[in-house]
This record gives C-alpha cells, sequence and structure tokens, in this order.
C-alpha cells in the first residue's frame, strides 16, 4: 500500500502576497510566521533582497494553487516574547517557540550580523522581524467586578 504524495501547494487566501510562505509552513508543519520571518532574514542579511524577491516570483510561478485549504493549524505560534525583550521580544519570542535560551539567540543574531559584514542587514531584519512577528494574545484579565469574592 502507497502513502499519498504530500503536494507543495500555495495557499493563496491564507498568504499575504500569493501564499508562498503559507504553503511552505503547511507543507513543513510549522507555523507560517517563522516561514515569513525566516524568508525575509534570508533575504534581507546576506545583501541579496532582489535574489529574495526573485526566488518569491519563482515559487510563485511553479507553486500551484491549493484546490482545498487545509485545517487551522493547531500548534504553537510564533509571536513576540512578552516577558524577556530587550527591544522588541523578538529574540525572545524565537527563543521561547523554539525551547532555548534567549541569551543564545541574541548571541548567534549578533554574531551572524558581524561575521558577513552585514550589520545594516542584520537591523533592517530585525525591524522587519519586529513588524512580521505578532505580539502575543492579551488574554481576559479577571475583572475587579467579575472576581468575588468569599
Amino acid at each position: 500500500m502507497t502513502m499519498p504524495v504530500r503536494r507543495l501547494t500555495r495557499l493563496g487566501p491564507q498568504g499575504k502576497i500569493a501564499g508562498v510562505c503559507a504553503g511552505l509552513a503547511d507543507y513543513f508543519e510549522t507555523d507560517v510566521v517563522l516561514v515569513r520571518a525566516a524568508w525575509l532574514v534570508l533575504s534581507i542579511v546576506p545583501g541579496a533582497v532582489i535574489g529574495g524577491v526573485l526566488a518569491y516570483v519563482a515559487a510563485w510561478l511553479v507553486m500551484p494553487e491549493a484546490t482545498a485549504l487545509p485545517a487551522a493549524p493547531l500548534g504553537r505560534r510564533l509571536t513576540r516574547s512578552a516577558t524577556d525583550q530587550k527591544i522588541a521580544g523578538v529574540c525572545g519570542g524565537l527563543a521561547e517557540y523554539f525551547g532555548i535560551d534567549a541569551t543564545a539567540v541574541r548571541l548567534v543574531w549578533a554574531i551572524l550580523s558581524i561575521l558577513f559584514g552585514a550589520v545594516i542587514g542584520g537591523v533592517i531584519a530585525y525591524a522587519v522581524a519586529w513588524l512580521i512577528i505578532p505580539r502575543p494574545s492579551v488574554q481576559a484579565l479577571p475583572t475587579a467586578a467579575s472576581a468575588s469574592t468569599v
């Protein structure tokens, strides 16, 4: 008995532009925000913004659009950290998502930015990640009126 082959498709309605990152996230069973952030960081840091845009357009042309939308992902979501933030919570959020120390994420980000001479690219990538990684959802806190006293 053969297993059905999973197809890599674009998820247009779930995407921001053409559904390429949403399709990749669905295929690899990960959070779409993580795929978008990785795509942007890998496009900006090496200084190949044009290459990242061309790769996105090529993926848009090569990947067929999905005929049926997948179920909403139930797994964990990448968000900025509300508790472990030095600037905007980007590195803290990545650390929480992967279950590692935020200091290690910050150190790797700084080293990669300096090592490849892409300090400006690292700052731009951080700013873009700040914009595309959502804030954590705020859970409703009990109000004084709804709290019962015994």
